[in-house]
């Protein structure tokens, strides 16, 4: 099974959410934009496609299911790629998240 992939921002200020879609559109990716509040929960679940989520606002914690529950928390500029069949939770941080997704 593949691995999930994280991509931490390493600039000195996170990008903005128009920032964001101009790198998803390099990829000829097409994003949605999703907000959730405070300790909002998704259960253990898996995708048929490629998921590639960027943390726009807040933070969000995804817990890796199939690499023995590992736990990545996104935080503005911050990326997540989830392959397709991998289980995963994720559960919004203190003051909630923004992101914006996008499928291969």
């Amino acid at each position: 099974m593949a691995e999930v992939i994280t991509t931490l921002w390493n600039g000195d200020n996170p990008p903005d959410e128009k920032a964001i879609h101009a790198l998803l559109e390099v990829e000829a990716l097409t994003s949605k934009r999703w907000t959730n509040a405070s300790g909002d929960r998704y259960p253990v679940h898996a995708h048929d496609f490629h998921k590639v989520v960027y943390c726009v606002e807040g933070s969000i914690w995804f817990m890796i299911t199939d690499e023995r529950d590992r736990e990545i928390e996104l935080n503005p500029g911050d990326r997540i790629d989830i392959p397709p069949g991998v289980r995963h939770s994720a559960i919004a941080g203190i003051d909630g998240v923004t992101c914006l997704e996008a499928h291969r």
